[in-house]
């Protein structure tokens, strides 16, 4: 099994929005994709605490795939790509690790 987490930073203007508005789009789009990539067994995405640190990324994403072809499967789906262009669009930092559990 293997475990993807990626953290995002999101830009404090971008697309006409506010960084908040294009956090709660992303979140929306991602846990949207639960049900729809075959591969992608389970999915978590939050939101970094409104009192916590400012400096922290503002969303990760944890899901969980059988192996890493499915999560290559997963990467190259149509409904991945269209929220991984709309976040490319908004976001000033991405960070990633995969790791087998």
């Amino acid at each position: 099994m293997i475990r993807h987490i990626v953290m995002f930073q999101f830009k404090p203007e971008a697309d006409g929005r506010t960084q908040k508005e294009n956090t709660v789009i992303a979140k929306e789009m991602l846990e949207k994709l639960l049900g729809i990539v075959p591969t992608l067994k389970s999915l978590s995405v939050e939101v970094n605490h409104a009192l916590a640190n400012q400096e922290n990324y503002d969303l990760v994403l944890i899901s969980e795939f059988d192996n890493l072809e499915a999560l290559q499967e997963y990467i190259v789906h149509p409904a991945h790509k269209e929220v991984s262009e709309f976040i490319g669009k908004v976001r000033e930092k991405r960070a990633c690790i995969d790791f087998e559990i």
